[in-house]
């Protein structure tokens, strides 16, 4: 949980928007795209192995796929929830529809999850759906903004915003964002709050909690116990003030700098978060420690208040590393199906979905247990 303690001060502050699209830029390539390496062993159904955290207190208690002890989980309501709003945004690259994916007049490459096929540019449209889709379950007053480029034929669906850009346009962007999503505000009279996020995450827990838990931050960023890359840039969560917007931006945008100069040769899947853990670590009192313990702190990072959150709670990946072959905390409220696991979140949310008595917690039991397990596209 969020200590308030490390959550007490500053002010809010008066709207406004110039840094929407400005993430966008930094985001790596292939965020939304699926890895079309393939290996000697290929999964094309779940397969359940030992729960890892068994016996850990606070930890999620599996037996089989039944929950022995429940997540907290908190979804949106009128009663516990500000008035302000949360905006997910997050870019989206498809694979090229014109291309025919058979052989002999046959479809090719297909991946089945329960009665439904997917080729690859149905696959990669399928995971979108479903990071929408978890988002609207937990959090259904949020709104999501969908970043792609100016060919793709994406829908729009309720409480979808689609922008057709080129990521190389990006900042120009920020001035037509500031004026059209300026005059929502003065009409709606709300504070909209940003969380950038890659499009392979499910949320499952309100987050809306960050900004009402911890009211002196500009901008949040997840952590691990991890010396060489303890920061994540598949989520980031900005305060919609003015001032909040300001300082993430003009953090972001040294971020931006350092890996102009200093990480263009590394994959831009890694090479952002590397500038980003740079950035952080070049402040002279940051005290590097603090990210082998699981508590959120806040800290100056260039002039803006970061609000440091556990990779555990806040970007849990099926275990590939990082820490989560310890199980998974009952406070968690993101997972990230980074890597090879995107075919499990499309079957995570098909599990949900697959009987009426199947709660969220069940869910999460089969993730935990599915997780070690590869299911490469």
């Amino acid at each position: 949980m969020l200590s308030r303690r490390a959550c007490s001060g500053w002010k809010r502050f008066v709207l406004c928007l110039p840094v929407i699209f400005f993430f966008v830029h930094m985001l790596p390539a292939t965020v939304c795209t699926i890895s079309t390496q393939r290996e000697a062993k290929k999964f094309d159904h779940l397969v359940l192995g030992p729960a890892s955290g068994e016996g850990l207190p606070d930890h999620l208690q599996c037996q089989g796929t039944k929950a022995l002890n429940k997540t907290s989980i908190r979804t949106f309501s009128n009663d516990s929830h500000s008035e302000d709003l949360v905006v997910f945004v997050t870019v989206f690259a498809t694979y090229n529809s014109t291309v025919d994916w058979r052989v002999n007049g046959r479809p090719v490459d297909l991946v089945t999850i329960g009665d439904t096929s997917y080729n690859k540019v149905e696959r990669s449209m399928a995971i979108l759906n479903v990071f929408t889709n978890f988002i609207q379950v937990t959090m259904p007053q949020s709104d999501i903004i969908i970043i792609t480029d100016p060919a793709s034929e994406l829908p729009v669906h309720r409480n979808k915003v689609l922008h057709r850009l080129s990521r190389d346009k990006a900042q120009g962007a920020i001035s037509e964002a500031e004026i059209r999503l300026k005059e929502q505000y003065q009409r709606q009279g709300q504070v909209r709050h940003y969380i950038f996020t890659d499009s392979d995450i499910a949320v499952v827990n309100d987050l809306g909690q960050i900004f009402d838990h911890c009211p002196n931050f500009d901008m949040a960023i997840t952590f691990r116990n991890n010396k060489e890359q303890p920061l994540n840039s598949g989520f980031i969560a900005v305060r919609g003030t003015a001032k909040g917007i300001l300082r993430a931006k003009v953090l972001l945008q040294e971020v931006l700098k350092v890996y102009s100069s200093k990480f263009m040769k590394a994959s831009r899947m890694l090479g952002d978060q590397l500038a980003l853990f740079w950035v952080v670590k070049s402040q002279p009192s940051f005290d590097v420690r603090r990210f082998t313990r699981r508590e959120a702190f806040i800290d100056e990072i260039g002039g803006a208040s970061v609000l440091f959150l556990p990779f555990s709670s806040y970007n849990w990946t099926p275990p590939e590393g990082a820490g989560q072959f310890h199980g998974m905390p009952l406070d968690v409220k993101v997972v990230h199906f980074k890597g090879s696991r995107k075919q499990l979140m499309l079957e995570s949310w098909n599990f949900l979905n697959s009987s009426p008595s199947s709660d969220i917690s069940e869910m999460l039991c089969l993730i935990l247990k599915s997780g070690r397990t590869k299911y490469d596209f």
